[in-house]
């Protein structure tokens, strides 16, 4: 039924001029306005869909993901760009990188709390 439709996917905030500058200015990702919500543009040309909530509880989980070649030049720039990284666990270094199984990762949110992560593989 669905093989031929391009899904998204989407998440709340509770201050979308937050959220837009956020997503724009801090990460670097075109985001386009329309009807009170926004889209963020990814790598690949799927959508992602950012919708204001007023009771807006943020997720619990990692909602996005952004692979990147080499996570400590990245969460340098990210750090110099004001984001502060958060820590689950025992294996984070200095920077905020989690160093156990897996891949390397790092952790962050955005201005609703929501999380984000940087990872390289």
């Amino acid at each position: 039924m669905f093989t031929k439709t391009k899904a998204f996917s989407g998440f709340s905030v509770d201050d979308i001029p937050a959220a837009k500058k956020f997503y724009g200015e801090t990460l670097g990702l075109e985001v386009s306005e329309q009807n009170g919500m926004l889209g963020l543009e990814i790598a690949g040309g799927i959508p992602v869909l950012v919708y204001p909530k007023a009771d807006h509880t943020p997720a619990a989980f990692t909602i996005l993901n952004f692979p990147v070649d080499d996570i400590e030049a990245t969460v340098k720039e990210l750090t110099a760009r004001g984001i502060s990284f958060e820590r689950y666990g025992d294996d984070h270094d200095e920077l905020g990188i989690a160093r156990g199984d897996g891949p390397l990762i790092a952790w962050f949110k955005d201005p609703a709390g929501n999380i984000l992560s940087v990872l390289q593989g």
